[in-house]
Parts: C-alpha cells; sequence; structure tokens
C-alpha cells in the first residue's frame, strides 16, 4: 500500500501577501493551475512538509480466551473499536487518492489567496475591539450597533421628523395631481398645489451660487438621504405614466436638472440625460406626431447650460454648440435637451483631457503646459540662505517666496536650493562649500544667481545630495548629464576625485545615451538612461552601487544584473531602483536598520528584488538616511528602515520590510520626497504632509519641537494649489507649478469628469441599451433616425475614452473601474467585432484607452 500524503505545516509570509492578491484564483480550477500554484508554496516554504507519520494497521486486541461470555458493554467497545480501524483505513486509502491530493492542494492555495485577500481588506482590530465588547454577546444585532455611530435622542427625532414630513409631503403632492381642485377650470388654469409647491422650489435652487451642492462631504448625512428622497420622486413624477399633469412632469424635470446641475457631478447629469431619454421613449410609443409631453423650458435649460459654461470657463466657439429647438411658447423637447447636455458634458470632458500634464506629450514633442505663475512657499532651516530670506532663522511655517518666482522645478539640497525655470535654465543659493552650488567658487549665495552651463543646454531635473560634502547632478532635455560639487570618491563620474566648481558634462559609458534620470546620494551617485539601463558611480562600500563588490568606480559604470530601470533614489549607503511598468522593486548596498527592505540588515552587492512589494504598482521610490519611500500608484505609501520616517508614531521602531503608513492610508498621495531625516507627501486634494525629524522646523508644524512620528499636514496651505514639494537636508519647499515628470489628473471635474464606478456603469447602461439593433434600418426609441442614434453611441463612447485615458494616467484605472471592467471589456469587444457603422467603428478604434481597457478584469 502506497504512503499517505505527508502532513504539511502552514507558514504564511506577510510579505508575499501583495503577490498572492494578483494571482488568479480561477486557475485552481485546472490540475496545472493548481500544481504551479502550490509548487510557489513550496518553493517560498510557505508550506512545509512535515516527516511522515508511521502507518499503524494494528486493530483492537480482542481477548483469545475467556471463561465468561463478554458483557454487553465490552462487546458494544470492540465492536466501536473495529469499525473505527475500518474508518481509518478507509481515509487513509481515500486521502491517498490522486483525487484527494489535488483536492488539498487546492485547498491550501484557496487559503493563501484567501488570507492574503484577508489581511488587505479586514481591519482586525476593529473585530478584536468587537470580540471584546460586551455587547457582543447579545447577537448581530448588538454588534451592528456598536459599529454605527451612537446618536443622540434629538438626532433621532430630527431625522425622524424630516423622514415622515418627506413622506407626508411626497403623498399630499400626488393626491393633488390624482385629485384636482373642485369647480370650473378658469381661462389661465387653476392653481396646483404640487405644482406650485415644485415652482417654489426651482426659483430657490436658481438663486443659489453654481455648485452650491458640489461638496457632499460638508452636507450631512441627513440632507444627502433627503437629496436622495427627493430626487427618487421626482423621477417618478416625469414619467407619463406617472399620474402628474402636464406642467407638474415639466417642472419635476426642471427641478431635477437644477438640483443635478447645482451638485456638479458628472453622475448627476448622466441620471438626468437617462431619465430624460427613458420618458421621451414611453412618449414615443405612447404618441404619434406632435405632442405635449417630454417637454421642458427653453430658458431654463439654457440658464443651466450657459451657468456649467461661465462656471468652467469654456472657451469653445459658440457656433459649434448645440441648442435644443424652441417651440413658439418657449418650450423645447426633453430628447433634445439630453442630447444637448450630453454633447456638452463631452465637449467639456475632452477639453479638459487635453490640459492634462502627460510626459508621454512632452517626450513626443508638443508643448507643455506652462503655469501663468507660480507661488513657492518655503520652511525650515535657512542657516545658509537656502530659503534666500533676509534672516538666518529658522522658519517654522510655510511662507510666500517670491525670489523663487518662474521656477518650474525646484531641488532642495544640503543648505543649498535650485530652481530650473520654465525655459530650463538654473539659478542656486545657499552653501557653497566645495562648489556645490556651481557658480565657480564656494561662497555662501543669500540670493539666486544663475549657473552656467557649457556647452549651453536646457536643464530638465537637478538632483543634489543630502549629506556628505555635497555634489549635485543635472540633465538636459536631450538626456545629457551634467554635475559639479566635491568630487570625492569619484561621485561626479568624470574619472578623478577633484572638486569641479562649475558644472562638467559627464562623458564615457553616459556619451552618445539619453539620460531619464539622476539620483545623488550622500557618496554615490546613479543615472537610468532611456533604454533602462543603471549606471552608478563613487564609493562603492556596502555595494551601494551594485556591482558585486565594495570598490568605487570614478566614472558611470552599467549595472548588468538588471534591465528595463526607470527611476533611481540615492540614499547614504544605499540605492533604489524602480523598473519601468512600476511592478519590480530593487534595492541594494548597507542593510542596517533595515532600509533594503528584505527582512534582514544583510549588505547586499547586487540588485536584489524588494518581495514584499511584489503585487503592487509602484510610482516612486526614494531612499534617504536611514529609510526608504515606496509611492502605490493606489496613492498609498510604503516605508522600511528606522526611525521618525516611518511614520508610525514612534521615534524608534524599526522596520525591515515595507510597511503602509497608516496615517495616510485613507489620503490619496501623488506624490513623495525625502531629505536627510524627513518626509514629505503631497495628497491629490494638494495637501502637503510631513513626518520625522522637525528640529528646524522642516515639518512646517508652527514649531521645532518633534520629531513628528506620524504624518501631520503641514499648516498654513489651505486653499494653496500645491502640485510639487522638494525636501532637503532640513528645509521644504512647495511650489504651484504643474509638474512635467508626472499627470496631473484630477477625479472629479464639475459637470464633466467624475472618476467613480458610476460613472462607469452609467455609460455601460448607455451601450448595453442602445447599442441592440445598431444596424437596424429602425432605430431605437427614443431616437427618430439611424443618424441620431449612431450619433449618441459615439457621444458614449468618447466620454468613455476620456475617462479610461484620466483614469489611466492617475493610475488609478483598475480600482475605479471595479465591477465594470470586465463587462465593460466584454461589451467594447462584442461591438468591436461585430459589423457596425463605420464612423462609430473609427471612434472606438482610435481611443487608445478603449485599447488598454481590455487588459482589465
Amino acid at each position: 500500500m502506497a504512503l499517505m500524503i505527508p502532513p504539511v505545516k502552514l507558514k504564511w509570509l506577510e510579505h508575499l501577501n501583495g503577490s498572492w492578491i494578483t494571482e488568479d484564483s480561477e486557475s485552481v480550477a485546472t490540475r496545472e493551475g493548481v500544481s504551479a500554484l502550490y509548487s510557489k508554496l513550496l518553493s517560498n516554504k510557505e508550506v512545509v512538509l512535515l516527516p511522515q507519520q508511521v502507518l499503524c494497521l494494528k486493530g483492537p486486541q480482542l481477548p483469545d480466551f475467556e471463561r465468561e461470555s463478554l458483557s454487553s458493554d465490552e462487546q458494544e467497545h470492540y465492536l466501536d473499536a473495529l469499525l473505527g480501524s475500518q474508518l481509518a483505513l478507509a481515509k487513509m486509502v481515500c486521502s491517498d487518492s490522486p483525487f484527494a491530493a489535488a483536492l488539498r492542494k487546492r485547498v491550501l492555495v484557496l487559503q493563501r489567496i484567501f488570507y492574503a485577500l484577508s489581511n488587505k481588506y479586514h481591519d482586525k482590530g476593529k473585530v478584536k475591539q468587537l470580540q471584546h465588547s460586551p455587547e457582543n454577546s447579545s447577537g448581530s444585532t448588538d454588534l451592528q450597533a456598536v459599529s454605527e455611530r451612537p446618536r443622540s435622542s434629538t438626532d433621532a427625532l430630527i431625522e425622524m421628523g424630516v423622514r415622515t414630513g418627506l413622506s407626508l409631503l411626497f403623498a399630499l403632492l400626488r393626491q393633488s395631481w390624482m385629485m384636482p381642485p373642485p369647480g370650473p377650470v378658469a381661462p389661465g388654469g387653476t392653481i396646483n398645489l404640487c405644482n406650485d409647491v415644485i415652482h417654489t422650489a426651482i426659483d430657490v435652487v436658481s438663486s443659489l451660487p453654481p455648485l452650491s451642492l458640489a461638496n457632499e462631504s460638508k452636507i450631512p448625512p441627513m440632507g444627502l438621504d433627503c437629496l436622495a428622497q427627493v430626487t427618487f420622486f421626482l423621477k417618478g413624477v416625469t414619467m407619463p405614466n406617472s399620474g402628474a399633469d402636464l406642467l407638474g412632469r415639466r417642472l419635476a424635470s426642471e427641478l431635477l436638472l437644477g438640483l443635478a446641475s447645482q451638485r456638479g457631478s458628472l453622475r448627476y447629469l448622466l441620471e438626468w440625460i437617462e431619465m430624460a431619454l427613458a420618458a421621451s421613449a414611453v412618449v414615443s410609443m405612447m404618441e404619434q406626431g406632435l405632442s405635449p409631453e417630454g417637454l421642458i423650458s427653453y430658458d431654463c435649460f439654457m440658464n443651466i447650460l450657459m451657468q456649467m459654461r461661465r462656471s468652467l470657463g469654456s472657451s469653445a466657439d459658440r457656433s459649434q454648440w448645440r441648442e435644443p429647438t424652441r417651440s413658439a411658447d418657449g418650450l423645447c423637447s426633453l430628447y433634445e435637451a439630453a442630447l444637448c447636455l450630453f454633447e456638452e458634458v463631452g465637449r467639456m470632458a475632452s477639453d479638459y483631457s487635453r490640459t492634462c500634464v502627460s510626459p508621454d506629450s512632452i517626450q513626443t514633442g508638443e508643448a507643455p503646459l506652462v503655469s501663468e505663475s507660480c507661488e513657492v512657499y518655503v520652511w525650515g532651516s535657512n542657516s545658509s540662505h537656502q530659503l534666500v530670506e533676509g534672516t538666518q532663522e529658522k522658519i517654522l511655517q510655510p511662507k510666500l517666496a517670491p525670489s523663487f518666482a518662474d521656477a518650474q522645478t525646484i531641488e532642495a539640497g544640503q543648505y543649498c536650493t535650485f530652481v530650473i525655470s520654465t525655459e530650463g535654465s538654473v539659478r542656486a543659493c545657499g552653501k557653497g562649500s566645495y562648489g556645490r552650488l556651481g557658480l565657480g567658487d564656494s561662497n555662501n549665495q543669500s540670493t539666486l544667481k544663475k549657473l552656467t552651463f557649457e556647452p549651453h543646454r536646457a536643464i530638465k531635473k537637478v538632483s543634489s545630495s543630502k549629506g556628505s560634502d555635497g555634489h549635485t547632478l543635472a540633465f538636459t532635455t536631450e538626456g545629457e548629464v551634467f554635475s559639479w560639487g566635491d568630487g570625492d570618491y569619484g561621485k561626479l563620474g568624470h574619472g578623478n576625485s577633484s572638486t569641479q566648481k562649475y558644472p562638467k558634462l559627464i562623458q564615457g559609458p553616459l556619451q552618445g545615451k539619453v539620460v531619464v534620470c539622476v539620483s545623488a546620494g550622500y557618496r554615490h551617485s546613479a543615472a537610468v538612461s532611456e533604454d533602462g539601463e543603471l549606471y552608478t558611480w563613487g564609493e562603492g562600500d556596502f555595494g551601494r552601487l551594485g556591482h558585486g563588490d565594495s570598490n568605487s568606480r570614478n566614472i558611470p559604470t552599467l549595472v548588468k544584473d538588471i534591465s528595463n530601470v526607470g527611476e533611481v533614489s540615492c540614499g547614504s549607503s544605499h540605492t533604489i531602483a524602480l523598473s519601468k511598468d512600476g511592478r519590480t522593486v530593487w534595492s541594494f548596498g548597507g542593510g542596517d536598520n533595515g532600509k533594503l527592505g528584505h527582512g534582514d540588515t544583510n549588505r547586499i552587492y547586487k540588485p536584489k528584488l524588494v518581495e514584499a512589494l511584489q503585487g503592487m504598482f509602484i510610482r516612486k521610490v526614494c531612499a534617504g538616511s536611514q529609510s526608504s519611500l515606496a509611492l502605490t500608484s493606489t496613492g498609498q505609501v510604503y516605508t522600511w528602515g528606522c526611525g521618525a520616517c516611518l511614520g508610525c508614531g514612534s521615534s524608534e521602531a524599526t522596520a525591515l520590510r515595507p510597511k503602509l503608513i497608516e496615517e495616510l492610508a485613507t489620503t490619496r498621495v501623488v506624490d513623495i520626497s525625502i531629505g536627510d531625516s524627513h518626509c514629505l507627501a503631497l495628497s491629490h486634494d494638494n495637501e502637503v504632509y510631513a513626518w520625522g525629524n522637525n528640529s528646524m522646523g522642516q515639518c512646517g508644524q508652527g514649531n521645532s519641537t518633534g520629531p513628528i512620528t506620524k504624518p501631520k499636514k503641514v499648516v498654513g496651505l489651505d486653499g494653496v494649489a500645491i502640485q510639487q514639494i522638494s525636501a532637503g537636508t532640513s528645509h521644504s519647499l512647495a511650489w504651484t507649478a504643474l509638474p512635467r515628470d508626472r499627470q496631473v489628473v484630477a477625479w472629479h471635474r464639475p459637470y464633466c469628469v467624475d472618476l467613480e464606478e458610476s460613472t462607469f456603469s452609467h455609460l455601460r447602461s448607455f451601450l448595453e441599451r442602445y447599442c441592440e439593433g445598431i444596424n437596424s434600418d429602425v432605430p431605437p426609441v427614443p431616437f427618430p433616425s439611424s443618424r441620431e442614434h449612431h450619433n449618441f453611441l459615439k457621444l458614449c463612447l468618447r466620454l468613455l475614452s476620456n475617462h479610461l485615458a484620466l483614469a489611466l494616467a492617475g493610475g488609478v484605472a483598475t480600482s475605479i473601474l471595479g465591477r465594470q471592467a470586465r463587462p465593460l471589456r466584454n461589451l467594447l469587444f462584442r461591438l468591436m467585432d461585430s459589423s457596425v457603422p463605420d464612423d462609430i467603428q473609427e471612434v472606438q478604434a482610435n481611443q487608445k484607452a478603449c485599447s488598454l481597457i481590455w487588459s482589465f478584469s
């Protein structure tokens, strides 16, 4: 008999959770898929095979001879023992079958995937709190009550009054329509209670400033609930079969549109368009010829449309604006109004998409956006005039610095600052020892002074070291690299260790290469070429150069063990590299305090994969003195190493592997920067957070106490549209110029952009509903012709394409599409494969975003 499957011990490794989340769970349905995933468990030593247990086939000991017969209890005991032995033997045989072995592997793989998902989405702290709560023993009702915010009796009474009041109002309005007032109808018509109430509501909504209801975070939950109930009621009223009279249905449509425009979100406008098309479809089926149904006030509609255009400063040629046909009595059809509104929001979305900054557009030679004006705010140490303020006192909170005007990019270094203008010229100020400013001397500069580059070049980016004796790298718009400052250890890359007080072009291996990223560490330097090659030079101690040894290099030397590198960051004695696709992070060099993120403190002499970041899309990496940072595409910040830069609440903490900064977990971060021992983060909402060493006020909290062990919002920047940040050794800067090295995408733009799953759900609903019969001679209602039908589908595809492009540019497509990704992909596949008119096929094929959705699931 074959031995049974050996027992195993499960040891789930936390840092591999990310890679297991991305595994396709459907592959466990096949034996090959199960075997591959189970082999992964074995290779990672998450499943450890235990020694085979001894197979015991010995059954119960029966007596050979007894003078007296066995008692009934003894007989039952022996019988149970025999049956138990038979059952154990049967289980042993069954568990050794190929089916059982595959099933056990499948269960282990699914258990591992579930564990990874549970750790990502499950709040263990909250569950633990609930488990120890005394109310937990009373059942699920109490459990739900514990999770809810406790409300006072006053809140409950107010909510009850509002809800019952709305219900009563809706009932009275319906009754007013169903039972009109008795008596003869006057020539001017009778006053209808319902219509009078709705008309008053329209007047109130129209008198409000634009977008008065747009900030839903400022509206209490009860207010949002009331808006939802009113909207639901009005949608029902607009339908021809609602029981309301013509004027009531018309007023309900106008009030709905007014509320949608005041709320300012695209999804509410799409809901109104959906309502208008549905009402128009019912009218088309009920009436033939001219009908008084399905109408709206022309003036009301155009006033709202013009208000939307003024709010966004639309500069489109008015001759291109579509307007509905106005009847003699000042009305227009809901159908025409819906298409006019749909075209308008589509045009607004397209205009906004073209204004978003994209590195691709810059590389292809298109003119990038240039901010009309740039405001620069500075804080922290000014000991060497690095902030260009009159005194050398430290600045404890952000201060507007007019001296830094005309800044496109700024680099904060070690007691010095470099400013790149929109034309590519560089100015410097601050500490000048060892020629670190590149001005030809070692003097400190209290004002910004322009650098000279020979041969003359336009500079794209500057990187200045945060420690040691200071050196700086800069690469041009053509991909050439200049260096200057302290030359010890060969870190300038000129083949020697001489100090260079003017910018000097690096030749040698970088000659002819197009460099897209540079980083100046404390005693070493690195550059990444356009074709994904990583070059390092300078001091080689601890293996920080990644060449497999501790030797120094005084010219750029190719790191042969990795390729397709997109970004690099040099710290005090370690280096972090990021792949072009953002899927892979390598680190090497000194591993003290866990700053390499490999789970130990060992030195690494060649690039090694940071396994804990596998399965994530990384946007940016930063290396500091004793810590490192990584920013994901979803806006989360991971940190590892030691000290207050971990942002975990302790200045003594150590993290050997990347760990999420919980304080920023609910904030979408779009950029990060690290100085010597403090960090900055920029949120999608233009808010700046800081943590770490604050001895010089570099965290911008209005004081110099600290360190700041958890990210805190920098004070004094409320209402300022900060777009870029830079952290120096002990000073910080934030400014409003749009960056050129990353896309700037707003998740929400009034009326036209709403990167939410609900937006894609509405567009998917439109396409599914109106793509039916696309080749039929008779278009679906309410479209009067195939041309109008096809035009509506093109509008849907264009708006979908714009939103997909924005989501992809912002790196949030997968998370925002949610459950709509697979249905949209299947729908677009069917549309592409079917015989559709050429104009629709062309719109779909020319949209890059539509083609990229195929990879989402």
